[in-house]
């Protein structure tokens, strides 16, 4: 049985390039992959290159370790470095932020990822894509939680990211 997870992705370093790859490896192992809009945010926590934010939905029936452990491969592939400070540039940087309604809090993974209720470039596309699902959690829809904090933080920026010639959005998908 397949299980939705939703990813989130995010790059400072050619991130064009690097979220091209991830996608591309993705849809290579899952097929087609879901796709929100992308935004352009500040870095946080260092001085840096803006940030191109976005989220995706693949489809698996691996369990979340494999799920988890291609994601690290996929960053490695795209000249990820880890060990160094934790506000840094990133080639790339892909978080699992849900799989399924999994809740989960040790050992790792925490699931769902409290990043979705902390930042808007993280819940606002993921609102986006999975909007009338509820946060396992929270009790909440994503789409709600998402009102609530734009109360706070404002909209997002949204960058027009074109990937290999075709536009991809929460309506569309890509496919290799």
């Amino acid at each position: 049985m397949k299980t939705r997870a939703y990813i989130s992705v995010g790059s400072n370093v050619e991130p064009v390039r690097h979220i091209q790859g991830a996608l591309r490896a993705l849809a290579k192992r899952y097929g087609p992959v879901q796709v929100s809009r992308t935004y352009q945010t500040p870095a946080a926590g260092f001085a840096g290159e803006d940030f191109l934010n976005l989220v995706l939905g693949i489809e698996t029936d691996e369990p979340i370790v494999t799920v988890m452990a291609f994601l690290r491969e996929i960053e490695s592939a795209e000249g990820r470095v880890r060990g160094g400070p934790r506000f840094a540039p990133r080639t790339l940087d892909l978080d699992l932020l849900t799989y399924g309604n999994t809740v989960s809090s040790a050992p790792e993974p925490v699931l769902p990822r409290a990043d979705i209720l902390e930042y808007n470039f993280v819940l606002g596309p993921l609102a986006e894509l999975a909007g009338s699902e509820q946060h396992p959690v929270a009790g909440q829809t994503y789409a709600e939680l998402w009102a609530a904090m734009q109360t706070n933080t404002g909209p997002l920026r949204e960058f027009p990211l074109n990937l290999d010639g075709a536009a991809c959005s929460a309506t569309g998908g890509y496919d290799a």
